[in-house]
């Protein structure tokens, strides 16, 4: 606790459990290399690169960690992750971490307490799967490493199923291969973040055209990328939804296994200003139905 204090904010919560805001990346580490593969995403950002762009808050009992959530800022919706005790995260969102409107990353169990503090909109199960070299198994054929000056063509592939454009370092900072036809591509996927302190990575942004998929184009981006990053990563890990069962034999294919499973939702902070405008609508709208 006295680590914690000297970096302010510190409160105690009658059920003795203490919540403060940290930047001891230590201490993170630490906590969540229990499940590492759980909370790979959280490990990259412990990296320096990341790390600035993200805050963190913990909880404690009795001295021990209990209970971390990091909010990765600069995105809208912030992307919030949460890994421990349930009391102790929904302590740290009630006083420490507090976005509006978050992207929240937890397991099934955390939903109850969350939801005291959140609104969290419904949706499927997500799958954290990983792969490492012993199970590696790469898919034959030709997928071209892209190149920074590519992105105007990876954000229109892209623009057929994401909301948010990626800038040129995307491409630079990370690892993408495609695939083009006549010139056009056509597939690509690529990686969300990469830690070489940590020797792990996340892939994503998999894409395929609408008129070219169901010819495995996925596999094959998704395993270069794969292929690239095992030359200096330990473990990738990536998501996918539990309703899409095509995608999930593709990367079992690649000899990515299921970890775990957890919930990844829009939610929205309660009582907050746009709460109380919803909420008013829902008043106005119910006063109005007929008797």
């Amino acid at each position: 606790m006295a680590s914690l204090a000297r970096q302010g904010s510190v409160k105690v919560v009658e059920s003795g459990i203490v919540v403060a805001p940290t930047r001891d990346r230590a201490l993170l580490r630490a906590f969540l290399e229990r499940d590492r593969l759980r909370a790979a995403y959280a490990i990259c950002d412990l990296d320096a690169r990341e790390f600035g762009r993200t805050r963190w808050g913990v909880a404690t009992r009795a001295g021990e960690t209990i209970a971390v959530v990091l909010e990765y800022t600069g995105l809208t919706p912030q992307p919030l992750f949460v890994m421990g005790e349930a009391a102790g995260i929904s302590e740290v969102l009630r006083q420490v971490i507090r976005p509006r409107l978050a992207y929240l990353a937890a397991d099934a169990e955390h939903l109850p307490a969350i939801e005291q503090v959140y609104r969290i909109d419904p949706g499927p199960p997500m799958l954290r799967m990983w792969v490492d070299r012993t199970s590696f198994r790469p898919y034959s054929g030709v997928a071209m490493r892209l190149l920074p000056v590519e992105i105007g063509d990876l954000n229109r592939l892209y623009g057929y199923g994401f909301t948010s454009w990626l800038p040129a370092a995307s491409i630079s900072s990370g690892v993408y291969y495609g695939i083009r036809d006549g010139g056009r591509l056509v597939a690509a996927a690529g990686t969300h973040v990469i830690s070489p302190e940590a020797r792990l990575a996340a892939v994503g942004n998999v894409m395929t055209h609408p008129d070219y998929r169901a010819r495995g184009f996925a596999k094959l981006t998704t395993s270069a990328v794969t292929q690239e990053l095992l030359r200096t990563c330990d473990e990738v890990v990536l998501n996918v939804r539990s309703d899409n069962p095509a995608a999930i034999a593709a990367y079992t294919a690649l000899g990515y296994r299921e970890h775990n499973r957890f919930e990844e939702r829009l939610s929205r902070r309660r009582n907050s200003a746009w709460d109380s405008i919803v909420n008013a609508l829902r008043r106005a709208l119910v006063g109005r139905q007929p008797s």
